[in-house]
């Protein structure tokens, strides 16, 4: 069985988790062009190598980063993101149309 520790919950089967991708610096989505936003969301390196990711834990619904080894999956450490984000990011709203 692998164990994952939760940095809210503490460790617990990996069956209770869901991987939500590499944690990479997201461009302006009201800014970059279509092709831009597709590499962020779509492409990664994919190299042998030590990856922040981010984790969820599915019962509490508590999303953290956690730190893998791509070659041994090793995971050398998990932590909060508040660790490494201060600011919220806001996606703009589109205007909302009138009905007529």
């Amino acid at each position: 069985m692998k164990i994952l520790n939760c940095p809210l919950n503490g460790p617990r089967n990996i069956s209770e988790f869901v991987h939500g991708g590499e944690v990479r610096d997201m461009p302006d989505p009201n800014l970059c062009s279509d092709s831009e936003w597709a590499d962020y969301v779509f492409y990664y390196e994919n190299s042998i190598t030590v990856i922040k990711e981010w984790w969820l834990h599915a019962p509490s619904g508590y999303w953290f980063i956690a730190e893998r080894h791509t070659a041994t999956d090793e995971i050398l450490k998990t932590y909060d993101p508040s660790e490494i984000y201060k600011d919220r990011v806001e996606f703009s709203q589109p205007p909302k149309e009138s009905v007529a």
